[in-house]
């Protein structure tokens, strides 16, 4: 029971206090063959509690990378403005030359339109024509059975 607890003594970090520096600052103890039978053992952290301070060079340097972040952030939103400004013209071209292309497949269908119309005027005029001359050949016909045979 003895030996386990030096050796978790022994795995115990040292706390130095320095005089020059007023925050703590954390040493791990090393064993040595000296100390035991076992080999070295080094339990060396790489955390710490410290925080870096800012001086002021650090601190002009940060701010001329911030600057810098910030210009490059800024030119890359105008960048992008400009990008979907051209594809907004494009598509405002593309549209107006869809609608003048609709415009003149409409002007298209209407004059065919018209066209079969008139068409179609000329066909029943002739049709009238067509009837009044049936008609007129009808009374020409004395025979009554001719008569009724050509009506039907």
């Amino acid at each position: 029971m003895e030996e386990s607890e030096k050796r978790e003594l022994q795995l115990l970090f040292n706390v130095a206090i320095s005089n020059d520096d007023p925050t703590i600052a954390y040493k791990p103890f090393l064993m040595t063959k000296d100390q035991t039978d076992q080999p070295q053992l080094d339990l060396n952290l790489s955390m710490s509690i410290i925080t870096p301070q800012m001086t002021a060079s650090n601190e002009a340097d940060s701010n001329l990378k911030n600057e810098q972040v910030m210009k490059q952030h800024a030119a890359e939103q105008v960048r992008l403005a400009a990008l979907e400004r051209v594809y907004a013209e494009r598509m405002r071209e593309l549209a107006r030359r869809e609608l003048e292309q609709a415009e003149k497949e409409f002007a298209r269908a209407k004059m065919i339109w018209e066209r079969a119309r008139e068409e179609v005027e000329k066909v029943e005029s002739m049709k009238m024509i067509a009837t009044r001359r049936i008609s007129s050949t009808c009374v020409e016909i004395t025979c009554q059975n001719c008569r009724q045979h050509f009506q039907s």
